[in-house]
């Protein structure tokens, strides 16, 4: 019975190191620091490690509108128009129709989508949707141009210019705060005298 388990075992470690997780990864020691405050310090800079300090607070990051530099760009950028929709979930944003004074009987509606949080320049569809009625108002067409129009590139533009800004903010903002790791040192017994 035992030798069945040994041999189950050994067989279910064979089949995880070849899936990749316990594979051997090749680094080079010029890139690994032999200090080990020096490791730390890079590891936890990364973001890989904790402090047991930290556990107490409150300090927990979500993935909500309010954390979003994307969402939170667009919506700073879109502003000036009245939104129908702002869905965080969903991942759009669509506003209502909209015209200057001083052309009535033209107006637009931008429809933004969120396609991932990553700042890109593919992390943004835009379309532009422009209603134009004759001047009684009776009869109005509308039609999508995001081909022939600059605006589509001038708003991803900004948005993601402005999103950039956020983004470095909150980083300047969690450095800040953050606080230096700070190394213990150890207590050492002191040597027993002999008697003699």
């Amino acid at each position: 019975m035992k030798l069945i388990t040994a041999l189950s075992l050994l067989l279910l470690l064979f089949f995880q190191s070849a899936c990749g997780p316990l594979a051997y990864k090749k680094t080079s020691a010029k890139e690994i620091s032999s200090d080990p405050k020096k490791r730390v310090e890079k590891n936890l800079n990364e973001g890989r490690g904790f402090r047991l300090s930290d556990m107490n607070k409150n300090n927990t990051s979500y993935s909500f509108a309010s954390s979003n530099p994307l969402w939170k760009a667009t919506l700073d950028i879109l502003d000036f128009m009245p939104l129908v929709s702002a869905n965080y979930s969903g991942g759009i944003v669509i506003t209502d129709w909209y015209s200057e004074k001083n052309n009535p009987n033209q107006s637009i509606k931008i429809t933004v989508k969120f396609l991932t949080n990553e700042l890109r320049s593919d992390a943004l569809d835009i379309d532009i949707f422009v209603k134009e009625c004759s001047q009684n108002l009776s009869s109005c067409s509308i039609k999508k141009k995001n081909n022939e129009n600059k605006l589509v590139t001038e708003l991803s533009f900004n948005i993601l210019k402005k999103a950039a800004f956020y983004e470095k903010e909150d980083l300047e903002k969690n450095k800040s705060q953050s606080k230096p790791y700070k190394f213990s040192k150890p207590k050492r017994k002191d040597k027993k005298t002999k008697k003699k």
